[in-house]
């Protein structure tokens, strides 16, 4: 924990909009400089671009990354040095001629994917959110933070009519209060950044008006979090028939967006929901336009999608591989980034008229697809709990390929025939699998304040099935 951020928490809660708009400050100078409207105006020109435009801006951009790796960056270098000690002469160039990089690798010897020309005391340190409790540690120029920032400005705000100089409010992991606080304020004001960040680990049904009261009061023009979070306000809202606040557009990140959570955000707050996809190592992103296509940026970097280290044709899932090409003072190469998508056909048009590549789904984190006794793989399971089921929040967790545990959160009306049909459902789905139905309060979230509606504690090494030690909290 910075020394901030310490003394952030020795504070009485008056105090607290002094530390965090010091910390926004901070923030707006190294994501925005004097030319930011220019990167802005840039980014969106770049949308009309073809098929063709994108692919010689990738491959150029590509073609200078991969000489610049290969040659400046130690982990790499010494890859190539070995392989042309041992005969191999393949183009470096070619992509297809480069390992894929796993996060363990990454997590274990950071400095070595640091370009040697790179000066690491006026680079800026970004951290994964660590979902598996082991955060990656990562350098990013002060060029390429600003270049991303950018197409966060155009593709995330400038969409959906809104901007980073409106007032907004943001969902988050950071523990803004401590966990135990059960009187108001949960949240903090960011004066330079004109955010209110509201904690995500206080939406209990007995502080939730307070949150309501907040964005009124705050005078916000969109809120921004985690689809859960967002989705337990609205399902309070709806429940309890709470007047919408005045909002333009709500937006999710980190989670995947289910489509009964977009249903009751909608209805709730009275307004456009939009999905975004992304990630601190920024080697891919994506946006939610209002035709309801989520289209990548090129921009940010290469997308593959493969199984087994095989490309995959479109429309059919795969371990999502990505080289960035925005920040070369870390490059990360065929980047195993840990999620599963597919693609669309690059012949599709979207009827908003942009043309940049679309994603056909994203089906979350690898380790979020099931595993059946006949080898199939499993990514998509919210159908499960549509038709009107009387279930608030759940979470299935895979313990071997014939267990499995769903822990669920019952709304009013959920009896022993909405158990029955949960279990046949999963049932229908997984195969003759034992369920066992764990009712809760309410569910665990992970150290980031995050939830996992699937986790799978199955893992294969080869052909051999590996379970994993049961975990408490299924972060």
């Amino acid at each position: 924990m910075s020394g901030l951020l310490q003394l952030y928490h020795r504070l009485p809660a008056f105090l607290w909009p002094i530390v965090a708009g010091v910390k926004g400050w901070q923030l707006n100078r190294l994501r925005y400089g004097a030319d930011a409207d220019r990167l802005v105006s840039t980014a969106l020109e770049r949308e009309a671009w073809g098929e063709e435009g994108w692919q010689r801006y990738q491959q150029s951009h590509l073609t200078a990354l991969l000489r610049h790796a290969a040659q400046n960056v130690p982990f790499y270098r010494e890859h190539w040095e070995e392989r042309r000690r041992q005969g191999d002469q393949s183009p470096v160039d070619d992509l297809g001629n480069w390992p894929i990089l796993e996060k363990e690798v990454l997590r274990a010897i950071p400095g070595q994917f640091v370009a040697e020309e790179a000066r690491p005391g006026r680079m800026i340190v970004e951290h994964t959110s660590g979902t598996t409790g082991k955060p990656l540690e990562l350098l990013v120029s002060k060029d390429a933070l600003r270049e991303w920032y950018a197409l966060v400005e155009a593709r995330w705000h400038g969409w959906y009519g809104v901007s980073r100089h409106d007032r907004w409010g943001i969902i988050g992991g950071q523990l803004v209060v401590p966990v135990s606080r059960r009187d108001p304020p949960f949240w903090v004001w960011n004066r330079p950044m004109r955010q209110l960040y509201l904690s995500a680990y206080h939406l209990a049904p007995d502080l939730m008006p307070a949150y309501f009261s907040a964005i009124r009061r705050h005078r916000l023009v969109y809120l921004y979090g985690y689809s859960s979070a967002l989705f337990s306000l609205a399902s309070f809202a709806l429940a309890h028939d709470v007047e919408p606040p005045p909002l333009k557009v709500v937006i999710t990140n980190a989670e995947p967006l289910l489509d009964h959570q977009r249903g009751a955000i909608e209805e709730a707050f009275d307004c456009p929901v939009r999905e975004t996809y992304g990630m601190s190592e920024m080697v891919c992103a994506a946006s939610e336009c209002e035709a309801g296509s989520m289209h990548l940026w090129p921009e940010a970097g290469l997308v593959e999608v493969v199984a087994d280290g095989r490309p995959l044709p479109p429309g059919v899932s795969g371990d999502l591989l990505c080289t960035g090409l925005l920040n070369k003072g870390m490059p990360l190469i065929r980047y195993r980034v840990g999620d599963r998508i597919a693609l669309a056909p690059r012949s599709y048009s979207c009827p908003c008229k942009r043309r940049l590549p679309v994603l056909d789904h994203i089906e979350g984190r690898s380790d979020d697809v099931l595993h059946t006794t006949d080898g199939r793989q499993i990514g998509r399971l919210d159908p499960v709990f549509k038709g009107g089921l009387a279930v608030k929040e759940a979470q299935i967790i895979q313990e071997s390929l014939q267990f499995v545990r769903v822990r669920y959160v019952p709304a009013e009306g959920f009896d022993l025939e909405s158990e029955r049909i949960l279990i046949r459902r999963l049932q229908e789905r997984l195969g003759p699998v034992n369920v066992k139905l764990e009712e809760r309060s309410e569910l665990p979230r992970g150290p980031n304040g995050k939830f996992r509606a699937v986790v799978s504690r199955v893992r294969f090494e080869s052909e051999r099935q590996v379970a994993l030690p049961p975990s408490e909290h299924c972060e």
